[in-house]
């Protein structure tokens, strides 16, 4: 992905790492859209933020997602890069269905399903580009799992995993698929983030994903480098210790405010 010169949409942007790279992406010279469920938060972006253009959708809602498709390719017809980010991150208790059942459903819709419409809802028209992008959003906790997190944690795992078919399978094409992987970074995707002292704080991680997608246009996945003790705990064969990390003796299994 070239740092400049794209047009991109990204839905579930209207705060946290959303919006913040959307407003850096803008700053490199990038036409941006950005995409949210709260119609006034979008309006306050617009008016904050001039030559950030806004699209409501809602990624939990297929006919909202073929709307919105419509609408921006409307507006924006040379539309090459789309950045599916909206996800949602819960704790939950399996020792009880009523404990994480609606949650685990919920997550699911939005974090993987949501994806998935998201990218059928524009592929055939980024196929057309004779350079495009799709960039999805992964996870540290693919790789190792936060106890308290298990649907998320699996939900990204998915996104891993269909991300690398996914790749393989548009090789044909002119898309390219990348995959950001964020570590914890200090966004509000759970009570007690903004304040974790031990998640990365936001404008560093946005920086050093741009500077990464600077550096190297062709990666295919986007790893700040506080990420990589959890992507790689299992190749470097201390997966054990990076679980233990994570998951300290006496974490509660229903919170938890590690992890991203």
């Amino acid at each position: 992905m070239n740092i400049s010169g794209n047009t991109v949409f990204i839905p579930g942007s209207t705060s946290g790492i959303g919006l913040s790279l959307a407003l850096a992406l803008r700053d490199r010279g990038n036409t941006v859209v950005v995409g949210g469920r709260r119609a006034e938060l979008l309006e306050r972006i617009a008016a904050e933020h001039p030559g950030i253009d806004t699209v409501l959708v809602d990624a939990a809602d297929p006919a909202s997602i073929d709307a919105a498709a419509k609408e921006v390719l409307a507006r924006h017809p040379d539309l090459n890069v789309l950045v599916p980010m909206a996800g949602v991150m819960s704790a939950e208790n399996w020792h009880s269905p009523a404990s994480f059942l609606a949650t685990a459903e919920a997550t699911v819709t939005t974090n993987l399903l949501g994806t998935i419409r998201l990218i059928a809802a524009f592929v055939e028209h980024l196929q057309r580009q004779p350079d495009a992008t799709i960039m999805t959003v992964s996870s540290g906790l693919a790789f190792a799992p936060l106890k308290a997190t298990p649907t998320y944690n699996a939900t990204k795992a998915a996104v891993h995993m269909l991300s690398e078919s996914v790749r393989l399978q548009l090789a044909d094409t002119s898309v390219k698929v990348v995959e950001l992987v964020p570590p914890a970074v200090r966004t509000a995707l759970m009570p007690g983030h903004e304040d974790n002292e031990a998640a990365m704080p936001l404008a560093e991680f946005t920086a050093e994903v741009i500077g990464l997608i600077e550096a190297r246009p062709d990666a295919k996945e986007i790893q700040v480098e506080r990420v990589k003790f959890l992507r790689y705990g299992e190749a470097r064969g201390d997966y054990d210790r990076v679980v233990a990390a994570l998951n300290p003796a006496g974490d509660r299994a229903d919170g938890g405010d590690r992890g991203e």
